[in-house]
């Protein structure tokens, strides 16, 4: 599903834009950022599609990557990776096999950090630990 941003003038009239609560993330980070893309007027899609990163002999695949967000405007997918440092390893491993096998695809991977910097800007905090 596309969340369409809100126009300008609605952004300058509503700058709490906000995504419905309704909507499913694994992680509450997610929400977090899904708000602010909505915010600044990105549409995006959350999980939209999984890249095949392993097949059995059969050529059906049998482990893959979904990244978080896909951007369409702007060709690209979005990985939020806000994770203990053995989560982040493992995670890592399947953005290199990705980036190996899907050259053409851009992807951006935000770590802890860099999301930490963001919210800490805009004055926000997340209260859950849940891996996402």
């Amino acid at each position: 599903m596309i969340i369409k941003a809100p126009s300008e003038e609605s952004r300058r009239r509503h700058p709490t834009v906000v995504v419905s609560e309704s909507a499913q993330f694994a992680h509450p980070s997610e929400r977090v950022f899904a708000n602010l893309l909505s915010l600044y007027g990105h549409d995006w899609v959350y999980e939209p599609i999984e890249f095949p990163l392993a097949w059995n002999h059969a050529g059906q695949p049998t482990r893959g990557f979904r990244p978080d967000f896909f951007l369409p405007d702007h060709h690209l997918f979005i990985e939020m990776t806000v994770l203990d440092q053995r989560s982040v390893t493992k995670k890592n491993q399947k953005i290199r096999q990705f980036r190996e096998l899907y050259p053409e695809v851009e992807l951006v991977v935000v770590y802890q950090r860099d999301f930490n910097k963001l919210i800490q800007r805009h004055g926000l905090h997340i209260t859950s630990s849940h891996a996402a």
